[in-house]
């Protein structure tokens, strides 16, 4: 069955093709075309745009359930809320615990993964357990560690092969082999939560890793006689840095910075949410630790620090267009594409091309949300 959807422009992964119509074949996008054929069946969405759906490669909760809560019901409660942010597709993200913990959670997210009737799970992002204290977080340093491939190999084995990206600090004993391996076999490597040096995190992009934790935030500097690790997101090339635009983690004159220095098609937005996401201020649980969220922020009762966002991917967008460092093209395209290339899933999602699942949003002028689309089907209505 063919359908057409009419509108005012369509995001495409390299330009933006204006008015016309944008072909649905079975829940597939199909070819855009300048006019449809006399006896089509159209959606009418003039003085509205097309974008493909946004794609989560960092995410911990949502609509009140965390990954760790090991909950199939959570797991299902944000991928039908995701809907209401304009996210597709996701990867559920881990935060550091014990081993049994993650072995479980991986089973649960697996067991799950293509039973979701929401955003859908493209895969498992393991953040940690191998990271350092010195830049925590909102990360339990007692779970702390030297990477294992025979630990990360029984996680893989629970998750059915859905880890696709997995974060750790260069520092680490034994992370450059733990890299060469794990990459081998397709799994993205992610460094942050660091203090490592310049020279340590080039030396892990070396082996293999090519994403950036959460640029800026819980990672050492940049100072002029040490980069750090700033300096090496900055400065190390074909590598993507995540980024969130909230305004809170991240000044706006810091992300335009970013921006410059990676270009935007290595610039890859992020929410790092938790469960708060899309609910009320008040008292949450970030794994094991109270949280307040209020004035727009997570933060952990015990210090006061940033404990991930309570940011839509969809705001991230229009935060980082009003602030003028990028275009609505490039604020898509880092909240879409970028973003599934990063972890090696664009042949998934992220993109409006012929053939691929007919996932994607209607936004107005003012790039307001006003529907979500899965496979050709409208999931969502603002």
């Amino acid at each position: 069955m063919t359908r057409y959807i009419k509108a005012d422009c369509f995001y495409y992964p390299d330009h933006v093709k204006e008015s016309g119509y944008l072909e649905l074949n079975d829940g597939k996008f199909g070819k855009w075309v300048s006019s449809a054929p006399a006896d089509a069946d159209i959606i009418d969405y003039s003085g509205y745009q097309i974008a493909p759906g946004l794609v989560d490669t960092h995410i911990h909760g949502f609509a009140g359930a965390d990954v760790m809560d090991n909950s199939a019901e959570g797991l299902h409660k944000m991928s039908e809320g995701l809907l209401s942010t304009g996210v597709t597709s996701f990867l559920p993200t881990t935060l550091t615990s014990t081993f049994e913990h993650l072995e479980k959670v991986s089973a649960t997210i697996a067991a799950v993964a293509d039973k979701v009737t929401g955003a859908k799970i493209q895969g498992i992002y393991f953040e940690g357990p191998y990271f350092t204290e010195e830049y925590k977080g909102a990360q339990n340093p007692i779970y702390m560690k030297n990477p294992r491939l025979d630990e990360f190999e029984a996680w893989q084995k629970a998750a059915n092969g859905l880890i696709k990206k997995i974060a750790l600090a260069p520092e680490r004993a034994g992370v450059a082999d733990f890299v060469s391996t794990v990459t081998k076999k397709g799994v993205t490597v992610a460094l942050g939560h660091s203090n490592g040096t310049y020279q340590e995190a080039k030396e892990i992009v070396d082996a293999g890793a090519s994403v950036w934790v959460h640029a800026y935030n819980g990672m050492r500097g940049l100072t002029h006689r040490e980069p750090g690790m700033v300096g090496a997101v900055y400065n190390i090339p074909n590598t993507y840095a995540e980024l969130i635009c909230d305004g809170h983690h991240v000044s706006p004159v810091a992300c335009e910075i970013l921006m410059r220095q990676k270009g935007h098609d290595h610039v890859a937005m992020i929410t790092d949410c938790m469960r708060a996401g899309g609910s009320p201020d008040g008292d949450y649980m970030l794994g094991e630790f109270p949280v307040i969220v209020e004035n727009g922020t997570a933060r952990l009762k015990s210090s006061g620090n940033l404990a991930g966002s309570i940011l839509k991917l969809i705001d991230a967008i229009k935060n980082v267009v009003s602030w003028g460092i990028a275009s609505p093209q490039e604020a898509i395209r880092m909240a879409t594409l970028v973003a599934a290339t990063s972890v090696g899933i664009d042949h998934l999602c992220g993109q409006i091309k012929e053939g691929y699942a007919a996932d994607f949003i209607v936004l107005d002028q003012s790039l307001e949300l006003y529907a979500t689309y899965l496979d050709g089907k409208k999931a969502f209505q603002a």
